[in-house]
């Protein structure tokens, strides 16, 4: 079990991420506000799950900027499909890039094996 900060602007994303997640077990935190994010205690997520496409911080920003702070793997989960946007993301400090829309066993499988290098 781990414990997982998802951030989408996308309410329905965010629920159906915390239904998949949770049914293996894990805690998840949603966050509609990228900008919400900055206030959070970043040390207590073993994973990060950020959309790319919000108001406000993009995911690219937030990940920038939250990079430094979290030794916790950080995984996009977007529509921006463009292989230059995954290099970009990938660039930035994630540690996976998952296109949008995702296999509900392929969103599971990343995140579990991204906990157990943890």
């Amino acid at each position: 079990m781990a414990n997982i900060l998802v951030v989408d602007d996308d309410k329905a994303i965010l629920d159906l991420i915390e239904n998949i997640l949770g049914k293996s077990g894990h805690f998840v935190k949603k966050i509609e506000n990228p900008e919400n994010v900055l206030s959070e205690n970043l040390d207590y997520y073993n994973l990060i799950i950020l959309d790319i496409m919000m108001p406000g911080i993009d995911g690219f920003q937030l990940c920038s900027q939250i990079r430094f702070k979290v030794d916790s793997p950080i995984l996009f989960l977007t529509a921006k499909t463009e292989e230059a946007n995954i290099i970009k993301g990938l660039g930035l400090g994630a540690d996976d890039y998952l296109t949008k829309p995702f296999g509900v066993q392929e969103l599971r499988a990343r995140v579990d094996a991204h906990i157990r290098r943890e």
